[in-house]
């Protein structure tokens, strides 16, 4: 039977053993019924356990340290710091006039709205005609009483006379006085016909409408004191002990706005459903250019700023993630790699916080760590330029 000699260097003979499919496994078959295959350097075994080739070219990183703000993110919900409810004490009376809209700017003492005020002129010019007749009654009857006065002791005036005097003196003061507190109340009717802002602010509803009739207290405006708002953000109990009043806050906004404001005060109460409390931020203010983007009711994400701490930080991509948890490869000096659990933490642009795993002296694969094993020879190159 005839021999085959196959010549070859090394590295070619390594990877002809190396190949698993089947179309070479039937050339290996066919040389084999030829004869046995003589002038090999040396088996296959040996040609692939010589020298084992790389996995991977990478590049060394080594854990840094950084100052890291700390960021406590929150949702939570635009609301007025105050809205004062406005509304009517007249009876009967029909709405003439309405001279605020929703959205509008008023300031404190600007007339709102108007009621029909004819029959109320009438009662205070009736009641100012009775205050001026019992004025006219009260100054006769005080000048009789001070004559009975001067005749008291004499036989010119009896002592029923004078009971009498002084007794229609304190009547018609009696008298009067009512009629003054009449006219007052008229006045005072009057005067609530023209409905005017208790505070200046933003006028952030209206039920008022021109010809309706309003009941005592029903409302006819709603006002955002001041235009102060305030973003309501909802934090776990654990939460609320990291946060103090006067803290820093950031608001996101659409399309990539950043706002600031800073913590009023903490609620008193934990909801006993959800076991959140709120947290209330003051914002700018709705009259202000950044207070203009604000509207309550909006739903808005954000961050409480707790100070800074320095802490370990590698590149993303430096962390492999598997079966939910992180990992990062140590380079050891034989060339191989050691698989390590980490725990991360915050992410900051390109950068991911270590909170524990690491010492911060390892040697660490910068990049291509998720397409690597625990055990896994590599060849360490020089970074790219950027990434040193």
């Amino acid at each position: 039977m005839k021999q085959v000699f196959l010549i070859g260097d090394r590295s070619m003979i390594t990877r002809i053993c190396q190949l698993r499919t089947t179309r070479f496994l039937v050339v290996f078959i066919t040389l084999a019924a030829i004869g046995p295959i003589t002038g090999l350097p040396g088996t296959c075994s040996a040609a692939q356990t010589a020298t084992p080739r790389p996995a991977l070219s990478v590049s060394a990183i080594t854990p840094t340290r950084e100052t890291l703000a700390l960021r406590l993110p929150a949702n939570g919900s635009i609301a007025a710091w105050d809205e004062a409810p406005i509304g009517t004490e007249t009876v009967s009376l029909r709405l003439v006039e309405v001279r605020a809209s929703v959205g509008d700017m008023v300031r404190r003492g600007d007339l709102l709205a108007v009621f029909a005020s004819a029959t109320l002129e009438a009662d205070l010019a009736q009641a100012e005609a009775v205050v001026r007749e019992l004025e006219a009654q009260w100054a006769e009857a005080r000048d009789n009483a001070e004559r009975a006065r001067t005749l008291r002791g004499t036989e010119a005036l009896s002592a029923t006379q004078l009971a009498q005097y002084l007794s229609a003196e304190q009547i018609t003061v009696a008298r009067l006085q009512g009629a003054r507190a009449q006219e007052q109340g008229v006045r005072a009717r009057l005067a609530q016909t023209r409905i005017v802002a208790p505070d200046s602010g933003i006028v952030s509803a209206r039920p008022a409408s021109v010809g309706s009739v309003p009941q005592p207290g029903q409302e006819l405006f709603r006002l955002i004191r001041q235009g102060r708002l305030e973003w309501r953000a909802e934090v776990t109990s654990d939460e609320l002990l990291r946060i103090n009043p006067g803290a820093p806050a950031q608001l996101d906004l659409p399309g990539g706005i950043t706002i600031s404001g800073r913590v009023r005060m903490l609620a008193p109460l934990v909801d006993l459903q959800t076991r959140n409390a709120v947290v209330h931020v003051d914002v700018p203010a709705m009259n202000s250019p950044d207070g203009a983007r604000l509207r309550p009711g909006m739903f808005v994400r954000g961050r409480f700023l707790l100070g800074e701490i320095s802490t370990l930080v590698v590149p993303q991509s430096a962390i492999a993630m598997r079966d939910g948890f992180s990992y990062v490869f140590r380079i050891e000096p034989d060339q191989r790699v050691t698989q390590l659990r980490i725990q991360t933490g915050r992410i900051t642009a390109e950068r991911v916080e270590i909170v524990s795993g690491l010492k911060g002296d390892e040697t660490l694969v910068a990049t291509g760590a998720g397409f690597l094993n625990d055990g896994d020879q590599v060849r360490v190159v020089p970074a790219p330029a950027g990434r040193r």
